[in-house]
């Protein structure tokens, strides 16, 4: 499972010309997921994600986490950060799960940012075409895959 996190200072989705998810000051979240994540995966990473020390102090370091500073999360599914490249110039997406892995895994990394920052999250709607759009306050853009841990 790879996540791109990136922090911002307001993000919002659009499918069609209707908002389905907004937020302000937070992280917008790309999730992609590959046919052996396992829940395991969601709890490791929805704790990471939102433990990430990336926003300012009151000097100006990132030591603060989303909780401390009220933040949000729109999540958003990104089965295309499972693309290779390695051959041609048109991408594979093999590695990425079929919707019938994917989708209790997306909607179970719903429910583990909700239980672990305590608020609703945003999010798109799982491999519709959706339009992105965000203010990344920094820039500050973060890459956490769960298999590699160490």
């Amino acid at each position: 499972m790879i996540a791109v996190i990136q922090r911002v200072s307001e993000a919002s989705v659009k499918i069609g010309n209707q908002v389905c998810g907004k937020i302000g000051t937070g992280f917008m979240v790309l999730l992609g997921i590959t046919h052996t994540d396992q829940e395991e995966d969601v709890e490791w990473l929805a704790k990471k994600i939102v433990s990430l020390r990336i926003f300012s102090d009151e000097e100006g370091k990132m030591n603060l986490d989303l909780k401390q500073i009220g933040g949000r999360i729109l999540l958003i599914s990104q089965f295309t950060l499972f693309a290779s490249t390695k051959k041609g110039n048109r991408p594979s997406f093999i590695e990425a799960a079929k919707p019938e892995i994917a989708i209790p895994l997306y909607e179970k990394m719903k429910s583990a940012l909700k239980t672990e920052t305590q608020t609703n999250i945003e999010s798109g709607v799982f491999g519709a075409d959706m339009k992105v759009l965000l203010v990344n306050d920094g820039p500050v853009t973060i890459i956490i895959d769960s298999k590699n841990r160490i």
